[in-house]
């Protein structure tokens, strides 16, 4: 395949996964275009770019999802390319043919590998076309209640209903009894239609107390697919990924080592190109079920970078150019352990509602093996228009206990203040004894969890309270020519030092 050259590039996206794109580009020598919604008119991605332009108001209809817009700006800017980031168009084909159709080169699959794995129902079966271990269930959507109550009945219960055109666990129902099908079927239907204007929902024997494990894959044009091992992705709430990390703690080689070779199987099968991701459901006998192939780059990446050392980011744009895999898959390793956490804008106390606003102080942990990736810093305002993420912290370690205690270390010496986040949840998590020991599922985070987790310690609580007595005690009134005034407790101090050493 003939070359292709990047010189210049649209980031069709915003924030942090922005930013990621952009530090990768400039490694490569590569220009960078951003767009911005009037919202995001100060954010990190503008001020780091070549050049950038305000494509809309701030509702994301309005600005980061108007395609025409988005290539109007590449033809304006001389792009080559447009690279997705997460979200957003990512995994849209039509936007992936229209850059094409401009000309441009899409960092990114085909837009037939999107469109096959975009219908959780298209996927299902082509996956079992090709031999992947697929959950039992109904392969076509369900077109009534009647049908479905059917199907579920012929797998027996519990059973999952999930929306054909979407995933991030919108349109999701589990159903443990016969009785509650055909509410959970209403809701599952009205949730997708709003999340995605699609009603479709198609039925799945649930695997109760799974983990949730994938697999990094990463093809080019040159027929080579390899994979870059597991992330174990079970520690969620409302279905969402909140804590990940890499390898999973309780893997066995040979599960391993089967797992990573239906992926590259799964990726085969639509003839992938570029880095995705195909996700597992790893039940406790050791089986493991296809769950649904990410046609872009995870949020999650960072994971798989910090033990594998491959930049998959870089990677995606050398694909792109046409330029083979560098290394076969018997040269990638995977070393140690790292853990992702994801670091929103929201209130653990006030069941993790998205609290945006003002961040007034900012200060990112450092040290060996700590990584961030973030898209704000202190003034920067988090709007409302949008996900709430605004960071994620990323640490290695030697093993996992060693990974742990530095992701605690890291953690404590994150600061973000004038806006709620879930740094001091992490910490709590971190000492839980069922996540200190590995052994946990995608239920870990029950409501009951949830709450105990987020309350605030109270040696925490303590600490507050004695630093509140502090401030007070170092600040009160003194009485200075008839007047009162506030002295601070540290002048008063250095005055008495002062007197010990000169008693005139």
């Amino acid at each position: 395949m003939t070359l292709r050259t990047i010189r210049r590039v649209l980031i069709a996206n915003r924030g942090e996964i922005a930013v990621r794109v952009q530090r990768a580009c400039a490694e490569l020598g590569l220009e960078t275009v951003a767009v911005y919604s009037e919202a995001d008119r100060d954010s990190l991605h503008v001020r780091m770019a070549t050049q950038a332009r305000c494509i809309g108001p701030a509702p994301s209809a309005e600005s980061y999802l108007k395609e025409d817009a988005l290539l109007a700006v590449a033809r304006e800017t001389g792009c080559d390319a447009v690279h997705p980031g997460y979200g957003f168009l990512s995994e849209r084909a039509g936007f992936a043919q229209a850059v094409i159709h401009a000309g441009l080169v899409w960092v990114g699959p085909s837009p037939g590998a999107i469109e096959s794995m975009g219908s959780k129902t298209r996927a299902r079966e082509l996956m079992t076309a090709a031999g992947v271990p697929v959950v039992p269930g109904a392969t076509a959507p369900a077109e009534d209640f009647a049908s479905l109550a059917e199907h579920a009945a012929r797998i027996g219960f519990p059973v999952m209903l999930k929306a054909a055109a979407g995933g991030g666990g919108k349109g999701m129902r589990l159903v443990e009894e016969p009785a509650l099908l055909e509410g959970a079927l209403e809701g599952a239907r009205s949730e997708a239609a709003k999340a995605f204007g699609d009603d479709t929902v198609y039925l799945e024997k649930a695997i109760c107390r799974p983990r949730h494990v994938e697999v990094q894959v990463l093809a080019d044009t040159h027929g080579n697919v390899v994979h870059l091992f597991e992330r174990d992705c079970s520690v969620q709430r409302r279905h969402q990924k909140v804590i990940e990390e890499s390898p999973c703690p309780v893997l066995a080689s040979e599960t391993r080592d089967a797992m990573c070779k239906v992926a590259i199987q799964a990726a085969r099968a639509v003839d992938y190109v570029g880095a995705g991701t195909v996700e597992f459901l790893l039940a406790e006998d050791g089986s493991f079920y296809f769950l649904e192939m990410n046609t872009r780059l995870q949020v999650e990446h960072p994971v798989t970078e910090m033990v594998t050392g491959i930049d998959l980011c870089r990677a995606q744009f050398e694909v792109a150019m046409g330029k083979p895999l560098p290394w076969t898959q018997a040269e990638l390793t995977q070393v140690g352990h790292a853990m992702e956490f994801r670091i929103y804008a929201e209130d653990p106390e006030n069941g993790f509602l998205p609290a945006p606003g003002t961040i007034q102080g900012y200060r990112e942990p450092g040290g060996p093996w700590v990584r961030v990736d973030s898209g704000v810093y202190a003034g920067a305002e988090v709007p409302v228009y949008y996900d709430p993420m605004i960071a994620k912290l990323v640490v290695w370690g030697r093993d996992r206990e060693d990974c742990r205690i530095r992701a605690d270390r890291a953690l404590r010496e994150f600061r973000i203040t004038g806006i709620r986040t879930p740094i001091g949840f992490f910490r709590h998590v971190l000492s839980d004894g069922d996540f200190k020991s590995g052994v946990y599922d995608t239920g870990f985070l029950t409501p009951a969890r949830l709450a105990s987790l987020s309350a605030p310690r109270r040696d925490e609580v303590a600490a507050m309270v004695a630093a509140i007595c502090q401030h007070r005690k170092d600040h009160v009134p003194v009485q200075q020519g008839g007047g009162g005034v506030t002295e601070s407790g540290w002048k008063r101090q250095g005055r008495a030092w002062a007197v010990q050493r000169d008693p005139r």
